[in-house]
């Protein structure tokens, strides 16, 4: 029962913070969203090889 709780409240939260960022949060320029694009995917893949070492280890 406490698990249900659990998990409604964190969709609840969730639900919450996607009104809350589609209504305040400012729209981002290209330049901005070219510049995230670049750095994603080596922050993916830093995260992944990080994850792979600390499951081997």
């Amino acid at each position: 029962m406490s698990m249900l709780i659990i998990l409604g409240t964190l969709f609840l939260a969730l639900v919450l913070m996607v009104v809350l960022v589609e209504r305040f949060a400012k729209p981002t320029d290209e330049k901005q969203q070219a510049k995230y694009s670049k750095i994603l995917p080596i922050l993916v893949f830093v995260m992944l090889i990080a994850a792979l070492i600390k499951q081997l280890m």
